[in-house]
């Protein structure tokens, strides 16, 4: 099998799909690699690397849809809004693509692709369990947007993050107040823990207490109901919650010189937590990184790749945060896709069978298969996508 790797089309985006390290990986076990030219040259990947890794490098975009056999992106579909369905023409029936897609946001990019009768897999759809966890993207880029949204703040921030002991006198630290222990929200903590910073967190899934403080935060304890949803996710809440939430998180930003919010739902609108009350608590100088911005922002005020300025409080509402560190937020992807590939060779029926030759397949009885795939024969297949769409497997048959 060919897979196929092109620059990206999203605004902005510098990732890449695949990093030359991992082309003998994919060599070794039966796939053939073709990348277009410059693909990863954003990211610190020059093409002379890949043909050094065995890759071949073609001049065109045309060139490697025509090609390879599976696609491999890092935003195709709904996660490339704009200009992602200007590759529609260029699919051919019976391709395979892989990449981040978006599905539950945008469920009518998924069914153009279905009408171009590609195998489409979503790879924010990785089921959560521990086979599956090299493959989540999910995981692998909030990592990035934790760490990231700390050293943005620092640098926004007018005071150190650690305290100081000097002849001038005792600098205290900075107070870090992170909303969300996700995996982004957890390394965020860790972050600003190596920076010095006093940091503390909130969670509406009370399980997560033990994690933060592991790494040296400590957690707020709000008197609210349990909100944890399948696989370890925060579940969506009603109003009323969130209404009480913000009442008990009043304080706390108010004593914060620095909060870094990341409470986002696939699919969803993201909730309002730090309200312009809050904002207007707290002192001059103070900054907010709301990493939720793309999904309309957990901060009232945000506006999404802009820098609100709000009572001396500055505002950041990044998106597409892991672009801003692509040769390590590459290295993640490709990992996590270059695993995916791996797992849909075919599997011995005895795991001790060491004749067993693997090949590409389709056809295998997989969990993390059946969890990612999004069309199949021209229709959608993803019950969630379809339910976005407001149909029902059996409607569509």
């Amino acid at each position: 099998m060919i897979v196929g790797v092109v620059k990206e089309s999203f605004p902005g985006e510098r990732r890449v799909a695949l990093v030359p390290d991992l082309v003998p990986m994919l060599a070794k076990r039966g796939y053939e690699v073709v990348i277009q030219a410059g693909a990863g040259t954003e990211a610190g990947f020059l093409d002379a690397a890949y043909e050094a890794k065995g890759a071949q490098v073609l001049a065109g975009r045309d060139d490697v849809f025509a090609k390879a056999e599976i696609l491999v992106h890092v935003r195709m579909g709904g996660a490339n809004p704009e200009r992602g369905a200007d590759d529609l023409p260029r699919y051919r029936e019976g391709q395979v693509v892989i990449g981040a897609a978006d599905p539950l946001s945008h469920p009518e990019a998924i069914r153009a692709l279905a009408e171009r009768g590609v195998h489409a897999f979503g790879l924010e759809l990785i089921p959560r369990t521990t086979r599956a966890q090299a493959m989540d993207i999910l995981s692998s880029m909030a990592t990035v947007a934790g760490y990231r949204a700390v050293l943005w703040a620092a640098d926004r921030l007018p005071k150190f993050f650690p305290m100081f002991m000097t002849a001038a006198g005792t600098v205290a630290p900075a107070k870090v107040f992170i909303v969300g222990a996700g995996v982004a929200g957890l390394q965020a903590i860790a972050t600003a823990k190596r920076l010095g910073a006093v940091v503390s967190a909130y969670d509406v899934r009370p399980a997560v207490k033990e994690e933060v403080e592991s790494l040296g935060g400590k957690f707020v304890e709000m008197e609210l109901e349990t909100a944890e949803g399948e696989g370890g996710y925060a579940k969506a809440m009603d109003e009323a919650f969130y209404e009480r939430q913000r009442e008990m998180m009043l304080k706390v930003v108010a004593e914060s010189d620095v909060v870094i919010t990341t409470a986002a739902i696939p699919g969803r609108k993201a909730p309002i937590l730090v309200t312009a009350e809050m904002v207007a608590g707290m002192a001059p100088g103070s900054v907010i990184v709301d990493l939720a911005a793309e999904r309309g922002g957990n901060c009232e005020l945000t506006r999404v790749d802009e820098v609100v300025e709000s009572g001396g409080v500055t505002i950041l509402g990044p998106s597409n945060v892991p672009s801003s560190l692509p040769y390590h937020a590459s290295q993640m992807v490709s990992r996590n896709a270059v695993n995916f590939l791996l797992n849909m060779l075919s599997k011995p029926e005895n795991p001790r069978d060491r004749d067993h030759v693997a090949v590409f397949d389709l056809e295998q009885e997989d969990d993390i298969m059946a969890g990612t795939w999004m069309t199949k024969g021209g229709e959608v297949v993803h019950e969630a996508v379809l339910e976005k769409l407001g149909a029902t497997t059996e409607g569509q048959a």
